[in-house]
């Protein structure tokens, strides 16, 4: 299990790097090409979810975060012996949702950058990344823990 919160540490390293190194040199709003039309970085403040719905809530992403990584710790320690990817969907998930409140501690807000410029999608930042990664991981684990049961059955 140890290594699983190794890698969730690495991972809210990297969110929270990124995110210093967009505050130090993008201004508020401003647009950095990485890829024309494909990847642009933006220094955006996101003070509710994806597409700042329930902007403002913080209280209620406080009682979320704390609730999720209760629930990811224990299902990690009691469960993530049992399956690698079970547990390496926990750690992402783990990962996204402490990144994240990281910063609604410190700012009040999630910085935010990374910009798709041929889709219309909300900006986001390394911790949201981990979050989708997780939860797809999960999806597919109780997908193909299922199937194995199903399986097992006939």
């Amino acid at each position: 299990m140890f290594l699983y919160y190794i890698f969730a540490l690495l991972i809210i390293g990297i969110d929270q790097y990124t995110k210093y190194v967009t505050v130090a040199n993008i201004k508020l709003y401003e647009v950095v090409e990485v890829f024309p039309n494909i990847l642009s970085w933006m220094y955006l403040r996101n003070t509710g979810a994806a597409w700042s719905i329930l902007e403002g809530q913080m209280w209620f992403f406080y009682i979320v975060t704390v609730i999720v990584v209760v629930v990811v710790v224990y299902y990690l320690q009691k469960y993530g012996h049992q399956s690698k990817l079970l547990s390496l969907s926990l750690s992402f998930i783990l990962a996204g949702s402490i990144g994240n409140v990281i910063d609604r501690v410190r700012f009040g807000y999630v910085v935010d950058m990374i910009r798709l410029e041929f889709i219309d999608f909300p900006i986001f930042n390394v911790a949201d990344i981990a979050l989708s990664v997780g939860v797809a991981l999960m999806i597919l684990y109780v997908f193909l823990d299922e199937q194995e049961k199903k399986r097992g059955l006939n």
